[in-house]
């Protein structure tokens, strides 16, 4: 894995039939123009706007991150410009699917 000297390792993860078990799980892919976008950063904000934490968008353009119950934003940032904010809902056993247009 590369990174471009922000930190998150671009990488990606398979979304296909995830079982979040004990866990809440906040997951999407970024696509442009119906496909996939590789190098895009997905962030975790907690409900108080604090870093959580980055990853980086591989191949299939997709992200996960684990996290605790409640609300959550998912910042989104691209090339050309683009920036998305999703807030979402945490529930422990529960998936949230996010599908980004960049």
């Amino acid at each position: 894995m590369s990174n471009d000297g922000c930190g998150a390792p671009v990488g990606g993860v398979a979304l296909a039939d995830v079982d979040a078990g004990d866990q809440a799980v906040i997951q999407g892919v970024v696509t442009r123009d119906g496909q996939p976008l590789s190098g895009a950063y997905a962030r975790l904000l907690n409900a108080a706007d604090d870093f959580v934490g980055e990853v980086a968008t591989g191949e299939e353009g997709t992200f996960r991150f684990f996290a605790a119950d409640g609300d959550w934003k998912v910042r989104v940032l691209a090339s050309k410009g683009f920036t998305g904010e999703f807030a979402v809902k945490a529930e422990t056993g529960k998936v949230v699917d996010l599908q980004v247009r960049a």
